[in-house]
Parts: C-alpha cells; structure tokens; sequence
C-alpha cells in the first residue's frame, strides 16, 4: 500500500471518529475550545491494607451532577490552548497547575450536548502525571481555597481503579454518568498508560453493563412510587380546596 494511500486512509478514520489535529482544531472557524486535563499519579497505598491502589486518577464531580475532568472553556485568541487550561484548574483546584504542549493527548469534536444543538465545541484532553503529595495538595486546595468549590464544581473524586468481589470498583464507577466523551477519555487514558490491563478493564466494563441495567430498575421503581405519591397529593389537595358541603 502507497504511503499517500495509508495517510489517506488514516485521515479519513481520523475524521469519522472526530478526531482532529492541534492545527486543524485551531484552524476550526467559529468553535469553541474546552480544554480539561486527566491528573494522575503512581501510588503503593492500599485498600484495607491488601487491594493494591496502584495508581490515583482525579476527577470531579461537577455542578449539573455528572463526571468530568478539571478544564473549562478557553479563548484560542486571547490565551493558548495551556494557558486557558491552567487558567481554569486555578479556579477549580485552587491552583496554578503548569500545563504544557506535551502534555496535550488529543483533540476531538465534542458530542453534541442536544439533538438541537448548532455550536461546534472542540475539547482538547490533556494528561500529566505528578508525584502522590502533589495529588494531595491539589485534593487538599480543591476543597479549602479553590474559588469554585461548591458552585461549579461539587468535589474532587479518585477513581477507583481496582474491580472487589461482586464487581465493585471501577465497575460500579464506569457506571456512572459522565459529561460528552469524558469516560472514553478516561478509559483510553487507563489503557494507554496501562493503568488497568486490558482484561481487568473488559470485566468492569461487563460489570458496569449489568449495573446499568439493575440501575433502570432502581429508576422505574422509584419513579412508579413518585407517580404514585403525586397522585395521592393531588387528590388531598383537591379535597383541601373543595370540600364536601355537609
């Protein structure tokens, strides 16, 4: 196969799957760039002193309730890419995190937040490795000096990379719901960095499947007691607002 035919083959898969080159997303006229960064570090602590942790991954848990890594938004015209990104982890972690080019991972169109939705955002991952204190600092600034703790973001949150017995873990984590492509970034990322091997990721993977459905079933049982508590309110209260004439 001609090299010409191979890169145009590689461009074209690049292009179905949303991927884009630093310049090609920079070049992007009339899209709005978010940058967010994975933050994580080696570690031999363990949990009840016999599951290895092995490894410490941050996200957080954001204002709308979903998951997601520390970023924001950025202005390519007024700041680069890294300057944004740092910008914004200072008022997330209460930090000013260097954030640098070889730090940067990827660049991809972002799903589309609704059916409806005409803007064009591009999210640009980026992924730095630090020490296990320098974790603890972060943690430590994210919850006591950071201006956004509590509005915009609700808390930092370690992934659990380790799969318990019955599935717990990064299953039941995996599980959860995270914002636009965040949990394939992660997912990538602990592949990439052989974080998880990729057996233990394809078990939790399984796992968080079954969760998902024993999950819906959680949400249908409660939402059948809602309706139903509803239609009981409804009722006193039209009986408050119209009694029966005696």
């Amino acid at each position: 196969m001609s090299y010409s035919l191979t890169r145009l083959k590689t461009s074209t898969k690049k292009m179905a799957s949303g991927q884009l080159s630093r310049a090609e997303a920079l070049a992007c006229s009339g899209c709005r760039h978010a940058c967010h960064v994975m933050l994580y570090a080696d570690t031999k602590a363990q949990l009840f002193g016999r599951i290895p942790i092995k490894h410490i991954i941050l996200m957080q848990m954001r204002f709308d309730g979903l998951l997601g890594f520390p970023g924001g938004l950025v202005n390519p015209s007024e700041e680069t890419l890294e300057s944004g990104l740092s910008r914004e982890l200072s008022e997330e972690l209460g930090l000013a995190l260097p954030i640098s080019v070889e730090d940067h991972v990827d660049s991809c169109y972002a799903p589309p937040s609704s059916p409806s939705s005409s803007s064009r955002l591009i999210t640009h991952f980026y992924v730095k490795k630090m020490d296990e204190e320098q974790i603890r600092e972060v943690e430590r600034a994210a919850a006591s000096t950071a201006a956004d703790h509590g509005l915009e973001v609700l808390g930092m949150v370690r992934v659990p990379l380790y799969t318990m017995k019955g599935g717990g873990g990064l299953a039941s984590f995996l599980s959860h719901s995270f914002i636009g492509n965040a949990r394939s970034q992660l997912v990538h990322s602990m592949l990439r960095l052989n974080l998880v091997a990729p057996g233990e990721l394809h078990t939790a993977l399984t796992h968080s499947l079954k969760t998902h459905a024993h999950t819906k079933q959680d949400l249908q049982a409660a939402l059948a007691l809602t309706q139903g508590l509803r239609k009981q309110f409804l009722k006193n209260a039209t009986a408050l607002l119209h009694p029966l004439k005696m």
